[in-house]
């Protein structure tokens, strides 16, 4: 394979990732803003839309774990 295709997977592995933990993060900032009571954001508690970005980064994180394996298949 063309080292052209390792360098993309490997760029594309690492955005995924920085994607993942960022959603995570604000997933989790998102959760305590809510049922602290702050209210930061205008979502309503209990909604579906609460659980979106902690699952959005998990599917992100799993998302890089198969493309960097995906990489090591290209060696």
């Amino acid at each position: 394979m063309p080292q052209i295709f390792k360098a993309l997977a490997t760029i594309n592995a690492w955005a995924l990732f920085v994607i993942g933990w960022v959603s995570l993060i604000a997933g989790y900032i998102q959760l305590v803003g809510i049922y602290a009571g702050i209210g930061t954001l205008k979502i309503p508690a209990g909604g579906p839309y609460i659980w979106m970005p902690l699952v959005g980064g998990f599917v992100c994180l799993a998302l890089s774990v198969a493309v960097m394996k995906l990489r090591k298949m290209l060696e």
